[in-house]
């Protein structure tokens, strides 16, 4: 994940505020000095403005929200009459709903769910504690993903590698061997991120300011790495079988162009380490899959496929990763303003169009890190914003990536250190204590999507048809994530139904699957008890879903209202 200096992640000051609003959530007792920031930083107005921002959004309460939600409503309804259309949409004869025209039959196109293949997590070594894996299963049952990718399998902490004086480095695979075969054992593949580096191989004691302390300077000794990685493939490959081993993703770091690496000059030195640790990868199998360059921001992937071209180093796939609140400087080189709803698409397009011109144009894309925030924002990523948010991301990125994965599946995480209260705008589709957030509602319902999408005219509205001969939309009503915007009504005109008559409707917002609510109406405990993390439980579960009957004739209309922030699935079958 992230922190921006420089070049980086926005600038100082958004290194600053995002640190600013960690204190506040993760670390609400620690004082603007704290030791927790473990560097200096300047003080600034723009630090005092977001913490503050980010007290005055925990502070409202569920019942401020909804007055606010009713009188904007309100205003709205006044100001213009009726509801407004969604995007994509247009109003029918005198003026009655937005219709969406649904043609069962229309031309469709493979829809390969690319967004729930691979989540990302917490650290390697979170992954032996029961709570990352009760965590696991329950994402695992909601998406049946196929990978999991996780930083630091190389940090000293898993015991991997140990330098003797005078004589070879020793192996240690024993909390290896746990981790793969914990994966393994849950259903899910390793995406193996190869990172850190171990201290004792580190040329320098350069750290990365995570909580865990990686240390992310070049090898001392180019040779001992390559023997490194050689030792750790070739025993991968003994426990599980070359067959096994490679279905698996080898990816070389964590976004070198951040403060996660600290070779000179950046760019040039991490293609040193990828070259090095590839052909190491491939000395042990040709199979073995290997790419990067895992940059944030969307960055690097033209130079890193032309330096690959050149000198003929083995790549199989490019990364990179991307967050909604980016900027458009850092990962576009322009002075936009991109809406967080734009920016993840923005950035897929972009990587997908500089792949397609390259010298390998047929190389696998992965956004092998992305989410609505890489801050700590409670009204997003805890929020049911990210149901919208999700569908529109995932329906504007199909055809231009082979793989989104999210990050991160829980907040079993600790890289601003040891969780504080269940929901601080943690990254995690499950908040501490195998509480369901809106976000994990969002994928689970999103997973009921066919793989063959229907082609409609809708910005807000997705058609595909199911292998079980089902018709499956979902449709959203975006809205900011600090606004609340009115409830929209659309009718779905669905043509060539035969005898598919009966319909389920599946709802997410404030008020249905989000567990925040709950949790902001007990008064925000930072430890809840026993009782109400289970109260808070049933509070994250999706309802039932709505059956309604169509009525006969073609085409048959459905209509729906969706509230602000509302995501619905629609299930419609003989």
């Amino acid at each position: 994940m992230i922190i921006s200096s420089s070049t980086q992640r926005g600038n100082a000051a958004t290194k600053c505020r995002f640190f600013a609003s960690l204190r506040m959530t993760c670390h609400p007792e620690r004082s603007e000095g704290s030791a927790f920031l473990r560097a200096p930083r300047r003080n600034s107005p723009l630090v005092l403005q977001r913490s503050q921002g980010m007290a005055k959004g925990e502070g409202g309460s569920s019942a401020t929200r909804l007055v606010l939600r009713l009188l904007t409503v309100c205003i709205v309804c006044l100001c213009f009459g009726r509801p407004s259309l969604l995007p994509g949409q247009s109003a029918g004869p005198n003026g009655e709903r937005p219709r969406v025209i649904i043609d069962a039959h229309a031309p469709a196109h493979p829809f390969p769910h690319f967004w729930e293949q691979t989540f990302g997590s917490g650290r390697a070594i979170l992954s032996l504690r029961e709570s990352y894996r009760e965590d696991l299963r329950a994402v695992k049952r909601a998406t049946n993903f196929e990978y999991i990718r996780f930083h630091a399998i190389l940090h000293d902490e898993v015991g991997l590698y140990d330098a003797v004086p005078g004589a070879n480095p020793r192996y240690n695979f024993s909390y290896l061997d746990q981790i793969y075969d914990g994966l393994l054992a849950n259903g899910v593949r390793p995406y193996v991120e190869l990172s850190f580096m171990p201290q004792a191989l580190a040329s320098t004691p350069k750290q990365q300011g995570f909580w865990y302390h990686p240390y992310v300077a070049p090898p001392k000794d180019w040779n001992l790495w390559q023997d490194l990685i050689r030792n750790f493939a070739s025993h991968l490959v003994a426990r599980y079988g070359i067959e096994e081993v490679s279905k698996w993703y080898f990816e070389v770091w964590n976004e070198p162009n951040l403060d996660f690496w600290a070779g000179e000059p950046r760019q040039a030195s991490y293609f040193i380490l990828y070259d090095r640790t590839a052909q190491a990868l491939k000395s042990v199998s040709p199979r073995i899959r290997v790419g990067g360059p895992s940059t944030a921001q969307a960055a690097w992937v033209r130079e890193f496929i032309r330096h690959c071209a050149d000198t003929n180093a083995p790549l199989d796939f490019v990364s990179t990763h991307v967050y909604a609140n980016d900027t458009a400087e850092n990962v576009l080189g322009t002075h936009e303003q991109v809406p967080r709803l734009e920016m993840v698409v923005r950035a897929v397009k972009k990587v997908h169009d500089e792949v397609k011109a390259s010298a390998r144009p047929d190389l696998p894309v992965f956004f092998s890190e992305y989410n609505a925030s890489y801050m700590n924002e409670p009204d997003v990523t805890d929020s049911a914003f990210m149901g919208p948010w999700l569908a529109d991301t995932i329906s504007r990125s199909d055809g231009l990536v082979d793989m989104l994965a999210y990050w991160c599946f829980s907040d079993v995480f600790e890289e601003q250190g040891v969780v504080k209260r269940p929901f601080y705008g943690g990254y995690g589709l499950v908040a501490a204590g195998n509480i369901p957030k809106a976000s994990f509602n969002a994928f689970a319902l999103l997973h009921r999507l066919g793989t063959d999408r229907i082609t409609i005219d809708s910005d807000s509205v997705l058609a595909t048809r199911r292998e079980d001969g089902a018709l499956v939309m979902a449709a959203w009503n975006y809205a900011s994530p600090v606004e609340t915007g009115p409830a929209r009504e659309l009718t779905l005109e669905l043509r060539g139904l035969e005898a598919m008559r009966s319909t389920s409707i599946f709802r997410l917002d404030d008020e249905h699957g989000s567990a925040l609510t709950a949790w902001e109406a007990m008064g925000k405990p930072d430890f809840p008890s026993r009782e109400q993390q289970q109260l808070l439980r049933e509070a994250g579960r999706l309802p039932a879903p709505e059956i309604r009957q169509l009525g006969a004739g073609d085409p048959g209309l459905l209509t729906l209202t969706l509230p602000p922030h509302g995501l619905a699935l629609i299930e419609i079958w003989k």
